[in-house]
């Protein structure tokens, strides 16, 4: 099977990003985007994923986090769907459950190429006003909302659909995060598996 590897290189007045990826990897991660808790999820995300990832970034982190979590979403994004190449084989969905201590996550994605990013919050009322407030971190913030911007980048550019899950939430905004790139790392490592009874693309419109 050819490898599944890509490099992308983008480059704004904001940020400066490289990403290195091979699908079907060991789980090695070398992870530097200044971000210190986005670092820690990114080699998470790699390690259940089974993804071999090297990323690089520079930011205007002394203006905010945003850029640079954002473009690294939109960088990464662009590296799975090249290396994705035609999608020829693949099992298109995944679909896993992962929990945190008091917190559960769910993320449910298909290689679709008709992106969009759904959030729904299955836990009791308030929970989404609650985290919109909450952050990690010292010197760098981040949030559930840099969570969903980070998501919602990467989704438009890999051309997945994906809807995340909070089935559970125990005000640990670290485990609740954490939970969430571990159950997307899982679902695409299952959606991206080659399944030999798939002939071509797995699709009736034979195309992706």
């Amino acid at each position: 099977m050819k490898k599944r590897t890509a490099k992308i290189t983008r480059k704004t007045k904001e940020t400066d990003i490289t990403v290195k990826l091979s699908i079907d990897g060991k789980g090695e991660a070398d992870i530097k985007t200044g971000i210190g808790f986005l670092d820690h999820m990114l080699t998470l995300f790699a390690k259940h994923g089974f993804f071999d990832l090297s990323i690089a970034a520079k930011g205007d982190l002394d203006v905010d986090t945003h850029h640079t979590n954002e473009d690294v979403g939109i960088v990464l994004g662009s590296a799975f769907k090249k290396a994705l190449g035609g999608k020829k084989g693949i099992k298109r969905f995944g679909d896993s459950f992962v929990p945190m201590d008091g917190c559960l996550a769910r993320v449910v994605a298909d290689i679709s190429n008709r992106p969009s990013l759904h959030v729904h919050y299955k836990t009791k009322r308030g929970t989404e006003n609650l985290l919109a407030n909450l952050t990690i971190g010292d010197n760098v913030r981040y949030s559930f909302v840099n969570l969903e911007q980070f998501s919602q980048a990467f989704v438009i550019n890999a051309g997945i659909n994906m809807h995340i899950e909070i089935l559970a939430f125990d005000k640990d905004l670290h485990h609740l995060i954490e939970a969430v790139f571990k159950a997307m790392a899982r679902a695409l490592d299952e959606a991206t598996q080659i399944d030999k009874r798939v002939k071509g693309i797995p699709s009736t419109k034979g195309k992706l």
